[in-house]
């Protein structure tokens, strides 16, 4: 007798990967976001969409999710993922650095959001605790869309991009406290609720302590035997026990396995294996947050919206309007300009993922009833949908507050000479980059740009950039070239490269200077103008393409690192030579004209 086969919930995971793998590649054709997509798609066939329709329609069997427990664990996997992955990119340094905004500006907005919000509920009628609830989870913003907007549009480094990234950072560190208040709620139904609180905050100290300290006693060690192995295969497995198994210990103890990803996370990212960890990750994590966002989007009732659409309407409107007045004031408090305050404050007016989470199991322990948390779940979506109108909006909206002939005030910025900076020398895309990094690392720098437009358009988005000419020696000194610590030529215009290196070397014999170069030539022609390195935009392609090869041919990735860092010195070391011995060459060139000269006139 063949063994039974749940084909139905062979067919809705169907429907899952066939929304991930056709469904929303059309959609990001389209120029939509893909999170959107996978929302927009949950919402129309789950279960709560054309799913409800499958008795009336049979042949809908196929095409949509008849059952949402059949797609259950992938969506509580997706959760898990999603925390460790939030974890795992923090780190204590990368806090110190930006605490003033996290801690300030994203700590002030979810306080001040949760405590109006939870006001509202308790007077419409809530308890106090479904009302804290309701108010924490919809002061959350999504960080997953506005991180994809802000990074389409090339903008996480502005000031719009620095700032909300620090607001959502402080709301994602907020959803733990959420959902240990949920999780801690939920425990035991004793008659005595501050017995039952006790009982359970003892129980969730005790598994975050064994947690943590399993964790560092035992997660080096154990990553360390893996990677002598250098299997792959094996560093995967590792990676899945360390997060299942966290998560594991957390629901045990009454907690979500989603907290105890998120510690596992934090833990790792502590280790010398978090980019190895990230990388390995890396195919799964769009597809799991893909996932994720379906899941949530077949909460979506469209019934709700049809039943009360007054309601909903006026709901969705008091929410965005109420995180963006109080957003909008808080980060020009913190001496940011009106047009960034603005945007910001739109950007981030829309609920969150994570409202889903905290709402929905908040729902299920039976905190907040049925029919409110349909309805906070309904405005939730909408307002995440109409997150990219409302970037639109806010970009349209600040720059129309920018004075009039700001083009002339914002190039005749002069840039402040530093000390122990960098001089970033082009700032397109290769210079955006070089500077995001720099500044990841806490290195000051100037960029300088002589593309007048560009400039100008960067400066209104709040990129701090100079309009200057580079190969100008009195713009160099004005960029603090004689206190800085290095040059960093990005710019791809091959005459204007030789000429700011010339120049640079000229001023400062002993400073760095790190130039893109048009190919292996170029590059051996600026080592013999002294440029301390210089990268070939051809060779460096090959490079990079033939670690994304070997990788993805399954060779250990720490191998492959430095195979391709050997590689690379191997070629740096071959241009100079050549340029050494170019310029050797030149020499005993000018000395047998000289002589023969000599000869002719003697």
């Amino acid at each position: 007798m063949p063994p039974t086969i749940n084909i139905a919930a062979y067919s809705d995971a169907l429907v899952v990967l066939g929304t991930a793998g056709i469904l929303v590649p059309v959609v990001s054709r389209l120029g939509f976001s893909p999170i959107l997509g996978y929302l927009v798609a949950g919402a129309i066939l789950g279960p709560l969409g054309l799913g409800s329709f499958i008795r009336t329609f049979p042949w809908l069997y196929w095409f949509t999710v008849g059952d949402a427990r059949n797609v259950a664990g992938i969506a509580e996997l997706g959760v898990v993922f999603l925390l460790f992955l939030i974890g795992i990119e923090l780190s204590f340094q990368r806090l110190l650095t930006m605490r003033r905004y996290v801690f300030g500006l994203g700590g002030l907005q979810v306080l001040l959001t949760t405590v109006l919000f939870a006001g509202g509920a308790a007077i419409m009628g809530q308890k106090p605790a479904a009302a804290v609830i309701l108010g924490a989870s919809l002061s959350l913003s999504s960080t997953a869309i506005v991180l994809e907007l802000l990074s389409r549009q090339e903008r996480l480094t502005t000031s719009v991009g620095r700032a909300s990234f620090s607001v959502l950072l402080a709301q994602d560190l907020a959803v733990i406290p959420i959902l240990m208040f949920v999780s801690i709620l939920a425990v035991g139904p004793g008659n005595s609720v501050l017995a039952s609180l006790a009982s359970a905050l003892i129980s969730a100290a005790a598994a975050l302590s064994v947690i943590v300290v399993f964790g560092r006693l035992l997660m080096r060690p154990l990553f360390r035997l893996v990677a002598t192995t250098h299997s792959r295969d094996l560093f995967i497995a590792a990676v899945l026990f360390v997060i299942l198994g966290a998560g594991v210990v957390a629901n045990e103890a009454g907690l979500s396995m989603a907290l105890g990803a998120f510690v596992a996370g934090l833990l790792l990212a502590e280790t010398e294996y978090r980019k190895a960890v990230e990388t390995t990750l890396e195919p799964f994590k769009s597809l799991l947050l893909g996932i994720f966002f379906f899941t949530v989007g077949m909460e979506i009732d469209y019934r709700e919206i049809v039943h009360e659409p007054l309601r909903l309407g006026g709901a969705v409107l008091a929410v965005i309007a109420a995180k963006t007045l109080i957003l909008t004031p808080l980060v020009r408090a913190f001496r940011l300009s009106w047009p960034v305050a603005i945007e910001t404050g739109l950007l981030l007016g829309p609920g969150g993922e994570f409202a889903f989470v905290g709402i929905g199991m908040a729902g299920v322990a039976g905190f907040i009833d049925p029919s409110t948390v349909t309805f906070a779940l309904a405005v939730t979506s909408v307002t995440m949908l109409l997150t990219p109108l409302l970037s639109l909006v806010g970009r349209r909206f600040a720059s129309l507050l920018q004075p009039l002939g700001a083009s002339a005030a914002e190039l005749s910025v002069l840039p402040t000479a530093g000390e122990n900076h960098a001089i970033v020398v082009g700032y397109g895309r290769v210079g955006k980059v070089v500077c995001d990094l720099l500044k990841e690392h806490g290195i000051a720098y100037v960029a300088a740009d002589f593309d007048a437009p560009t400039v100008t358009r960067d400066r209104r988005s709040g990129h701090d950039v100079f309009y200057g000419d580079a190969a100008d020696p009195r713009f160099l000194e004005a960029c603090g070239l004689s206190a800085a610590a290095g040059v960093i030529i990005t710019i791809h215009t091959q005459n204007v490269i030789d000429e700011v290196v010339a120049h640079v070397r000229t001023r400062r014999p002993d400073i760095l200077i790190v130039s893109r170069a048009r190919d292996a030539a170029h590059a051996s022609h600026l080592y013999s103008l002294g440029a301390s390195d210089a990268v070939p935009e051809t060779i460096e392609a090959s490079l990079q393409l033939s670690e994304a090869a070997l990788i993805g041919l399954g060779r250990p990735v720490g191998t492959v690192i430095a195979s391709i860092h050997e590689k690379r010195d191997q070629i740096r070391r071959a241009l100079q030579q050549a340029a050494r011995q170019a310029g050797l060459h030149a020499i005993h060139s000018v000395k047998r004209s000289t002589l023969r000269r000599t000869k002719e006139e003697g």
